[in-house]
């Protein structure tokens, strides 16, 4: 544990929010919120865009990568914001959203840039290929009058690409990071990775022959200005593929990347009340690199994508949590928050977030999880869970010992006394019952393990274990047996224990 700071990022609890949906007034109103982040036990801030907008694209449409949206406040009100949130031990990272720009960024009507977006004569029968919104358009290419000829968008029309092949596009890039890095950042999630490494003439970034290249020189850059910062990764691919993001066995390209396919994995463990599909996931994902890690999810901003399920199971989902179409995105996700997903039933939801904090990886919360706050379908699109914080529900979960944020609360503090489960290596292990997800985790002589019930029924379980188990949550004890240590379940129980020589 003696290199734990040095690679904080390996047991942080990281906090997703919206400036403009978590508060009433922009930053201000964000910092005057930052003690119930604290109280949570929230150790890292992740930014959502905050930068000035017009507003087409929840503010991942950018026309300025050096300020703050006059709706949200000024670099006053952020450096206070990101100083406050320091105060109480909690680092700050950001979006990093510069595949592509807002059609009304100068850069894009500046004739001496025309080169900092990709163009086209005619659009390229080579070039990339798959409509990412499909609900609203049909091309990845659009003619531009002021030019003449066609540019690139892999998002909506109104998003141009960024020629990141550019040298001078990557120079940019960099005086960005570095700019709001002396602000305070501690790093950034970068968007749409495989996207920002794509080549004009060619649709499969994985095989490009150098695009790696140019996250390495990210990496570098970061590391020289700040030797803690990290690169957070949104990298939607197959587990084979999203190594190659980490960098070749060397981890010197992106810190962390999100477990996509685990997450996915998990909805349809929890759609067939059973542990297969986690557990078979769990054993599949490749191992990071040593000072790289897996950041963990229940859902995340955008829709629950399931795209990586073959369309049966996909199915599957959809039929057990989103069976409305109104509830489905774009054919391949859900635009539902969890305890919507799941009816409000407690017991459940407090499962599925016991799990998160004991899967190996790094936990990252959803603005409102912790108080259940639920999706709004009368939103548009990915909308419906970018709904307002709702601070009355927060306020009364406060001092009730049996409410959602409570839980949550204690959920954090047995992950500070667990450390093997941030640190440690995973085991699945076999319990007898296929509804029931059991795994340990051991780390410097350590052993801690968890046990998860996807069914609603009780269930008992043989836990193989070398020692007597000695529950986090209440102190109790159980002692081995020749059959397993016994624990009896309630229908969608969790338990936590540590393996104490007998």
């Amino acid at each position: 544990m003696i290199r734990s700071s040095d690679v904080w990022w390996k047991n942080a609890v990281l906090y997703c929010l919206d400036v403009e949906t978590f508060s009433d007034n922009g930053f201000r109103g964000a910092t005057e919120r930052i003690d119930h982040l604290h109280a949570l036990g929230v150790t890292c801030l992740w930014l959502m865009p905050f930068y000035p907008t017009p507003e087409l694209d929840d503010g991942y449409d950018i026309t300025d990568f050096y300020n703050v949206d006059p709706r949200l406040g000024t670099l006053g009100d952020f450096v206070e914001f990101v100083r406050a949130a320091r105060d109480r031990g909690m680092r700050v990272i950001a979006d990093l959203v510069v595949n592509h720009t807002s059609d009304q960024h100068p850069w894009f009507h500046d004739p001496d840039k025309r080169d900092w977006y990709v163009w086209a004569d005619e659009p390229p029968e080579d070039g990339p290929k798959g409509i990412t919104f499909p609900d609203k358009e049909n091309s990845l290419w659009e003619y531009s009058e002021e030019v003449g000829k066609y540019y690139l968008h892999r998002f909506y029309k109104h998003q141009p690409d960024l020629n990141v092949a550019n040298p001078a596009v990557r120079d940019e890039i960099a005086r960005i990071m570095g700019f709001w890095m002396e602000l305070g950042l501690s790093g950034f999630r970068v968007d749409a990775v495989p996207f920002l490494l794509e080549r004009q003439e060619r649709s499969d970034a994985i095989e490009l022959p150098d695009p790696h290249d140019y996250l390495t020189d990210l990496r570098a850059f970061l590391n020289r200005r700040n030797g803690e910062a990290v690169l957070l990764g949104e990298v939607n691919l197959p587990y084979k593929d999203t190594m190659a993001f980490y960098g070749q066995g060397v981890g010197d390209e992106l810190t962390m990347c999100f477990d996509f396919v685990g997450m996915q994995a998990m909805y349809l463990a929890l759609a067939r009340q059973t542990s297969g599909p986690l557990t078979k996931a769990l054993q599949e994902r490749p191992l990071p690199p040593r000072d790289g890690h897996w950041a963990t999810f229940v859902r995340n901003h955008d829709e629950l994508t399931l795209d990586k399920l073959p369309v049966d199971e996909r199915q599957e989902v959809f039929d057990a949590f989103g069976p409305d179409p109104d509830m489905q995105l774009y054919g391949r996700g859900l635009r539902r928050r969890l305890p919507g997903m799941l009816d409000g039933d407690q017991r459940r939801i407090r499962m599925v977030y016991s799990l998160l904090f004991t899967l190996p990886g790094t936990p990252v919360l959803f603005y409102g999880e912790e108080i259940g706050l639920e999706e709004d379908l009368s939103l548009e699109g990915r909308l419906a869970v970018r709904v307002p914080m709702d601070w009355e529900a927060a306020a009364e979960q406060r001092h009730d010992p049996d409410s959602l944020l409570s839980w949550m609360r204690r959920l954090v503090e047995l992950y500070r006394e667990a450390p093997e489960f941030a640190w440690g290596t995973a085991e699945v292990l076999d319990v007898g019952d296929p509804t029931v997800f059991a795994h340990r985790a051991d780390c410097d002589g350590g052993t801690v393990i968890a046990v998860h019930n996807f069914a609603e029924q009780d269930i008992t379980v043989r836990i193989p274990a070398d020692g007597v188990l000695t529950d986090l949550a209440t102190g109790g004890t159980v002692k081995p047996a020749k059959t397993g240590a016994r624990v009896d379940l309630a229908p969608y129980d969790c338990r936590w224990f540590r393996v104490n020589p007998e």
